[in-house]
């Protein structure tokens, strides 16, 4: 596909990733970490109990444990994810030939700043681009009320819907993962971001998410629900890449990490099924992220550090993790054209 260049600017692109601290100093942590947790989106109780529950039991003891985790993983250009985010702009701007920016929901770059950065080029539509595949409130709802927000009317936008079943980024992700399976290997693990059940509950227009063990099975017939159902997204993105892979249903399954607190999240859980899966038999273990589309602390850390260590405390032998497909050519050109259209 030829993507054709637009010189006069009048479409702008605006890329929105999560975000990251500005440092892996403690203070720094801190600092993001109260921005996150203090958004309704992602803590979903009164603002009042919200205020009490970051302020009291949170920012005390959470920031220096992060920090050390941030620590880690920094380079010397700085937080991954805001590097790698920031390659895949530049290189998306220079294929299609139009403005391309990247805000973060939490820290900097703000999105107020992405905004203005792309009507200060002279774009009169702006097309906001959630990074990530599948559907959450406390992702892609959050993302787009804040660049609405920013935009203030200035200007037109559109809004990239989840693209978790897109034929193209299927098979981008399969390409990604293939090189881990070319030595031997037992299972593959898709490890996802994970959600409170109630975030799921909340966002559906009915009452089917999660009221039956198969809700969001491939083979029911699709509902309203399915539209804003993240566990739902997820299933089908695995389908569909184990079945672009070529492997049976035994050889892969889908885990859920990353949960705070004691609410129910999403099942099951990766850290448990890290430390199950050599008494099961499975000792040469490939993991990859599918939720996320550049590495971070979750994929860089908790995976590649953290949950390394229990599969190996659990007698496991080898952990293979896919890098994610951060800014990779044909990456950067499937996505271009996912955008660009």
């Amino acid at each position: 596909m030829t993507l054709t260049r637009d010189k006069k600017n009048e479409r702008g692109i605006l890329l929105i990733n999560l975000g990251t601290p500005a440092s892996p100093q403690v203070d720094d942590v801190r600092r993001y970490l109260g921005e996150f947790l203090m958004d309704p989106y992602v803590l979903d109780t009164p603002w009042l109990l919200r205020k009490l529950i970051v302020s009291a039991f949170i920012l005390p003891f959470r920031p220096k444990n992060s920090a050390e985790a941030y620590a880690k993983i920094w380079t010397e250009s700085g937080s991954p994810l805001l590097t790698i985010s920031q390659d895949l702009a530049s290189a998306c701007a220079e294929l299609l030939g139009v403005p391309v920016v990247l805000g973060m929901r939490y820290g900097d770059p703000s999105i107020k700043w992405a905004v203005n950065s792309l009507l200060s080029q002279g774009v009169s539509h702006v097309h906001i681009v959630p990074l990530y595949p599948h559907y959450a409130d406390s992702t892609v709802t959050t993302s787009v009320e804040e660049a609405v927000n920013a935009i203030d009317g200035r200007v037109p936008f559109t809004v990239q819907q989840p693209f978790y079943d897109q034929p193209a980024y299927i098979k981008a992700l399969a390409h990604s993962i293939e090189p881990a399976l070319e030595k031997p290997w037992d299972h593959l693990l898709l490890s996802y971001h994970g959600l409170p059940e109630r975030h799921l509950t909340r966002a559906d227009p009915g009452s089917h998410c999660l009221s039956q063990d198969n809700c969001c099975h491939p083979s029911n017939t699709p509902i309203p629900a399915h539209e804003t159902c993240y566990r739902h997204h997820v299933i089908e993105t695995s389908r569909l890449l184990g079945q672009q892979l070529g492997l049976t249903a035994e050889q892969w399954s889908v885990s859920f990490q990353s949960r705070l607190g004691r609410l129910p999240w999403l099942t099951p859980y990766t850290d448990e099924q890290l430390r199950s899966f050599p008494a099961q038999g499975i000792k040469n273990l490939v993991v990859a992220c599918p939720a996320f589309v550049v590495d971070n602390l979750e994929t860089l850390e908790e995976i590649g550090l953290q949950g390394r260590e229990t599969f190996m405390q659990a007698g496991g032998e080898s952990l293979r993790l896919v890098p994610c497909l951060n800014a990779e050519p044909e990456w950067v050109q499937v996505f271009s054209e996912l955008i660009g259209a």
